[in-house]
């Protein structure tokens, strides 16, 4: 059997099953000869391909190290998603997670405490999400207002860091929140699809 491995973290629609036509002589009928009893000489026509939501999530040590593994992990992921490398969605994208989890690590780092990311593709095709949640939310980054240029945290950009300003630029929106179920905060970032 060729192809490539099944991701557990994509989810499939299920096609119909191709009907069944029986043949005079024998009763039975494959798949393969349905089309060839209908008067056809080609194959029957295909479903177009199925419509996928996909999800890749998982946890990284808070350090640059780590951060430079998410980003790598992503890029690679995006393109098997089919937004191929080299082009200008998958380098944004990517440069978004680089700033998401370089910023986890330097504003957000708790000693012994991992940073997650999430980086989830709707099936619709229109948008990607990108989030990070660390362990600190009292670092929270200042909410994006109707200026990009106001946008980040005092400790951020004292420290020469203009991370969430180029997120800004690259993304459609982005925000934060306290962390679901668990201490700190998750940083996010939606990045718009150029339609096809």
């Amino acid at each position: 059997m060729t192809g490539k491995p099944v991701d557990p973290t994509d989810t499939v629609r299920p096609t119909p099953p191709t009907p069944l036509i029986p043949t005079p002589t024998t009763g039975v009928t494959t798949a393969q000869d349905a089309g060839t009893h209908q008067g056809q000489d080609q194959e029957p026509e295909q479903d177009p391909a199925p419509l996928v939501d996909r999800t890749f999530a998982m946890r990284f040590t808070s350090t640059p190290r780590g951060a430079r593994l998410a980003r790598r992990l992503t890029a690679v992921r995006l393109d098997t998603w089919g937004i191929p490398y080299g082009t200008g969605a998958h380098d944004e994208i990517v440069l978004i997670v680089a700033e998401l989890t370089a910023n986890a690590v330097v504003h957000g780092h708790v000693p012994g405490r991992d940073f997650h990311l999430r980086v989830h593709a709707p099936a619709d095709g229109r948008t990607i999400r990108v989030e990070v949640s660390d362990a600190r939310a009292e670092r929270a980054p200042r909410s994006p207002a109707g200026d990009p240029e106001t946008t980040g945290t005092g400790t951020e950009e004292a420290s020469g860091g203009r991370g969430l300003l180029l997120v800004s630029r690259l993304a459609a929106r982005w925000d934060w929140c306290p962390r679901p179920g668990a201490p700190g905060k998750t940083v996010w970032a939606e990045y718009a699809m150029a339609v096809r």
